[in-house]
């Protein structure tokens, strides 16, 4: 699903991806108002995760579901549904046929969900950067300094201030 909020650049090898910023997850307001600002800077890309049991059995195992209807709380030029952690391939194929190398990454469980993005990315041969100020941890740490350790130990990009975003194109 697209939905365009400014023109896009056709080149360029930057991009951000906003990972389940939705409604179904307490999203602080700073954190959607900060992707906000920099979705209109950046082509993004946005995840959703939608509920459906007989795909990822989050309410079976873990008593917990997303909503089945959420829509991204930010804009986006392409959003994609997911099921479960990892982003759909179509998101890895969609990036690479735009031309994009480096993948700002932000979003919700930065230990988690953008941790799986940050492997997607790396194994298609992008460049993960996770944005910690922008991201909010699982329960375990909702500060996001356990995803950011993860991050930089595996793929080792990771920004902690919006001074270190230095955008291209």
């Amino acid at each position: 699903m697209t939905t365009p909020h400014r023109a896009p650049s056709l080149t360029g090898t930057q991009a951000l991806l906003a990972v389940d910023v939705q409604p179904s997850f307490s999203v602080p307001d700073h954190i959607v108002d900060g992707i906000k600002a920099l979705s209109r800077k950046l082509y993004t890309v946005t995840t959703v995760e939608r509920h459906d049991e007989a795909v990822t059995p989050f309410e079976r195992q873990l008593g917990w579901k997303p909503g089945t209807n959420d829509e991204s709380l930010v804009p986006a030029d392409c959003a994609f549904i997911k099921h479960g952690y990892l982003p759909p391939v179509a998101l890895i194929e969609h990036l690479k046929a735009r031309g994009v190398e480096r993948v700002f990454v932000c979003g919700i469980q930065a230990d988690t969900c953008c941790l799986a993005a940050g492997f997607m990315l790396f194994d298609a041969g992008l460049h993960p950067t996770l944005l910690k100020w922008l991201s909010v941890g699982s329960s375990l740490d909702h500060s996001a300094g356990l995803g950011a350790s993860l991050w930089q130990h595996h793929f080792g990009n990771v920004l902690h201030h919006p001074d270190e975003l230095h955008l291209s194109g």
